[in-house]
């Protein structure tokens, strides 16, 4: 096997509703309702929040920092494990 460099892995996962919050940038309100984590090569996570405008309308789907609470600490972690037993399954291409 070739010798190869992964820089990360990415996953997205839908944040339940009981658990999205909101954020503002530049003067417009966002429901956070998704979160992109990465497997760092260090194997450490890394996560960013998305949402899209509460007033709705064609916005721009932006990121956000994610809010550390042990609910979305244990969503990202229950989420890890999820994803990391597909990959080990994955039937290639």
């Amino acid at each position: 096997m070739a010798n190869i460099e992964l820089k990360a892995l990415a996953f997205n996962v839908e944040i339940p509703e009981d658990l999205r919050w909101t954020d503002e940038r530049r003067g417009e309100a966002f429901e956070l309702q998704s979160l992109t984590v990465r497997l760092l090569p260090d194997g450490s996570l890394a996560a960013k929040a998305y949402g899209k405008p509460i007033a709705g309308g064609r916005g721009a789907y932006v990121s956000f920092p994610v809010r550390r609470s042990n609910a979305i600490d244990k969503l990202i972690t229950d989420a890890a494990t999820e994803a990391s037993q597909r990959w080990a399954q994955h039937t290639g291409l």
